[in-house]
């Protein structure tokens, strides 16, 4: 069956039929996740502890089960992890202690993102801040450069997650006004940091704990940054304003399918099959690769490889006439348009 026989409005009811958790197989993935994470964590911080400096390199993988830690409070979050929303809410909100997330805060900054994603009228909620070539044209030069700064490699993949994950999700900006519940995710998830944090400080040291925790958090925080960056930063996304813009377009064309090997895949709870992710976000992360093996037409849409997804770094603006992400050498070549 062809892309145009289903026809786009048809995805959404198509993807209804996987979005079924098998509660058994959520169970697993959450052991099989949290208990390597916890195991190295811990083995990290006793080697620590006892003068044994090789165990700072069991924070690379440590990074990877809490990225993946933070796929599981990702699903939760849609309702998709185990299909039980009192359930799902307690996971991620308990997940969100160990990713540093204020569950509540994220999931409504999130359903936001899944709303209005590819929308050039609702940019700005729980997504990248992305401009337009006239926009960035109209800046002060000010402006201009903190706009560049904020696009920096650097800035974006190193800084960024770390100023994002200690320090700015301790407060529910944003949200300040939006009544109680922020406040409530984000200072219960503050209270809830601090007594474990406390707890392993007791057990194992100062030292030891922030030798272990800062660059577990930091890597996986950068990883998870990029992740996000390239599912929706790639030259061929899809932008629209008005009436122009229709979900399905947006979800189909405007996110991408980041085709990982394997073992990064699985690690990154298959959050690369991205497309499919925005065309129905119910589906349980486990069940996107069925998707793709059940309508192989979908893997051709989107599709950038590790090689493809490093160049992305360089698009940082949205150029309305050739409807692209574009560099900024590209818009100081390019002519205003009169």
């Amino acid at each position: 069956m062809s892309q145009n026989e289903v026809g786009k409005r048809a995805w959404p009811r198509i993807l209804s039929e996987y979005r079924k958790p098998h509660r058994g197989r959520s169970l697993f993935e959450l052991a099989v996740t949290l208990v390597p994470f916890v195991s190295l964590w811990a083995l990290a911080a006793i080697a620590i502890h006892n003068g044994f400096w090789w165990g700072v390199f069991l924070t690379i993988p440590a990074a990877g089960f809490l990225l993946r830690l933070f796929m599981i409070q990702h699903d939760c979050g849609h309702g998709s992890f185990f299909a039980h929303r009192t359930v799902d809410d307690w996971t991620g909100r308990a997940l969100g202690v160990l990713t540093l997330t204020p569950y509540d805060c994220w999931r409504r900054a999130h359903a936001a993102h899944h709303a209005s994603a590819g929308n050039l009228d609702e940019r700005g909620v729980g997504d990248i801040t992305t401009l337009t070539v006239a926009e960035y044209r109209s800046l002060s030069s000010a402006r201009r450069l903190a706009y560049r700064l904020y696009r920096n490699p650097i800035v974006m993949f190193g800084i960024g997650p770390i100023w994002l994950f200690l320090f700015k999700q301790r407060l529910p900006f944003g949200m300040m006004r939006s009544g109680m519940e922020p406040w409530v995710s984000t200072m219960a998830t503050n209270l809830a940091i601090v007594v474990l944090a406390a707890g392993l400080i007791w057990l194992v040291g100062l030292g030891p704990f922030i030798l272990v925790h800062l660059p577990i958090v930091a890597l996986a925080g950068s990883a998870g940054v990029w992740l996000f960056y390239v599912q929706h930063q790639f030259e061929e996304t899809h932008w629209s304003q008005g009436p122009e813009w229709q979900f399905q377009d947006a979800a189909l064309h405007g996110s991408s399918y980041y085709d990982l090997p394997w073992a990064l895949q699985w690690l990154t709870g298959n959050i690369g099959i991205h497309h499919v992710h925005h065309l129905s976000s119910r589906v349980p992360y486990y069940r996107l690769p069925e998707v793709l093996r059940d309508y192989p037409e979908l893997s051709a849409i989107g599709r950038i490889t590790i090689v493809e997804s490093l160049r992305c770094v360089k698009l940082v603006l949205w150029d309305e006439f050739s409807r692209r992400l574009i560099s900024f050498r590209e818009a100081r070549q390019a002519t205003p348009p009169r």
